[in-house]
């Protein structure tokens, strides 16, 4: 097994996100691999069907450095770096991940199944697919209280 030099850890500030620090921050910790906190802002931004503005990106900047102070800690080997790109977020994803030729993508995930992410697309799914090292994903655990799974005859009939 190859040593884990670089971990990319993308992140949008949403909790889906937010779901994935730990473990990054963990392995970075116990590998001694240095961690990237990456952001990707849109180009353009669609706001009840118009485009607007995107926000300005010292804004993310301003977060990442935020979250960068607090991610930091002594039990780190390497010092946390930060990078912000714009662009389609899957696509800068990638040219982030062979820039700082990262051995490993650890990113939060939506966790949406079928139609959902057949219309609303997968920024994971398109990561996983197209990067050169290995992609691990966290899903967003829901909150609220666990139910019995159903049947996949009260599946099927909820679908009608």
């Amino acid at each position: 097994m190859n040593a884990m030099n670089t971990i990319l850890y993308p992140t949008d500030f949403s909790k889906c996100s937010d779901a994935a620090i730990p473990l990054a921050r963990s392995l970075a910790r116990d590998s001694g691999a240095k961690l990237i906190l990456l952001h990707v802002s849109p180009l353009e931004v669609i706001a009840d069907g118009a485009y607007v503005a995107p926000m300005d990106p010292r804004v993310y900047q301003e977060a990442l450095e935020e979250l960068r102070e607090r991610l930091e800690g002594p039990d780190l080997k390497l010092a946390i770096e930060v990078d912000q790109r714009q662009g389609d977020p899957a696509t800068e994803i990638l040219v982030a991940a062979d820039a700082w030729r990262a051995d490993l993508i650890v990113m939060g995930t939506h966790g949406r199944g079928g139609l959902g992410r057949l219309v609303l697309g997968s920024v994971a799914e398109a990561v996983m697919r197209h990067a050169d090292c290995p992609v691990l994903t966290v899903k967003t655990p829901h909150p609220g209280p666990t139910r019995k799974a159903k049947s996949f005859e009260e599946r099927a009939t909820a679908l009608f």
